[in-house]
C-alpha cells in the first residue's frame, strides 16, 4: 500500500515538473556545432542545376543541393543566393525544402533556413529538430550565432534529454 502511494506520488511530481519544464520552455539555448564557425571562409555550393540573374544579383542553385563553409555542411533542394550590390561576394543564403545543417557532431532540420554572411546567423524555421548525441530539441525556429557557436529556440519548444544510467 506505502509502495503503491509512494509510487503515485512520484509520478504526479515527475509530471509537474515535465508540465512545468515545457511551459517555461518558451526559449531555450543550446551549444551548436563544436567550433566557432568562420563566416570568411570561402562558400563552396554543389547542386543538379543553376540559374543566374545578372539583373537581381541572384543565383538559385536546385536539386541536392550541398553548401560547405569550413566544418559546417548545409542541404537542401533550393538555395537562393543573394550577392552584395558591390558584387563583392554573397550576403545572404535563403535554403528551403528539407533543410539539414551539420556542424560537427550536431545536426539540424527545418522547412527553411536563412543564413545572413555579414550577421554570422542562420534563423532556421518550420519544424526544427535538433539533435546532438542522444538527446532531441524540436521548436518553432532556432537562430543560430556562428560567431560563439550558440543557438537560441523559441516556439513550442520541447526537449528529450537523456540522462545515462547508473552502469555507465
Amino acid at each position: 500500500m506505502f509502495l503503491i502511494m509512494g509510487l503515485r506520488l512520484l509520478l504526479i511530481a515527475l509530471f509537474s515538473a515535465l508540465f512545468s519544464m515545457q511551459a517555461a520552455a518558451q526559449g531555450a539555448s543550446v551549444a551548436f556545432g563544436t567550433i566557432a564557425q568562420d563566416t570568411s571562409l570561402p562558400v563552396e555550393v554543389s547542386s543538379d542545376e543553376l540559374a543566374v540573374d545578372q539583373e537581381t544579383g541572384t543565383a538559385i542553385f536546385t536539386g541536392n543541393v550541398v553548401i560547405g563553409q569550413g566544418e559546417m555542411r548545409l542541404s537542401a533542394q533550393r538555395v537562393l543566393v543573394v550577392y552584395r550590390a558591390t558584387a563583392d561576394g554573397i550576403a545572404k543564403l535563403e535554403a528551403t525544402g528539407g533543410v539539414t545543417l551539420v556542424s560537427g557532431p550536431d545536426a539540424a532540420e527545418a522547412q527553411r533556413a536563412d543564413y545572413s554572411i555579414d550577421d554570422g546567423t542562420i534563423v532556421m524555421s518550420g519544424n526544427v529538430l535538433l539533435a546532438q548525441g542522444a538527446s532531441a530539441l524540436s521548436a518553432d525556429t532556432m537562430t543560430i550565432r556562428l560567431e560563439d557557436g550558440t543557438a537560441r529556440m523559441s516556439g513550442n519548444v520541447r526537449t528529450s534529454l537523456q540522462t545515462g544510467s547508473k552502469n555507465e
